[in-house]
């Protein structure tokens, strides 16, 4: 399963931090609120936005 995360949905979610840092990102770059990530069934569980 994959599962699609916004910048904003990740900073409204307190993981942005946690998402740059799986994506290899670095928190001066520009991002615009809605660009999409997409997570592995276990990162998503990795940062708490679904349990199993």
């Amino acid at each position: 399963m994959k599962i699609m995360i916004t910048a904003q949905e990740a900073m409204n979610k307190g993981v942005w931090p946690q998402l740059l840092l799986l994506f290899g990102r670095d928190k001066d770059e520009e991002v615009w609120p809605g660009e999409q990530f997409i997570l592995t069934e276990q990162q998503a569980i990795q940062l708490k936005l679904i349990k199993v």
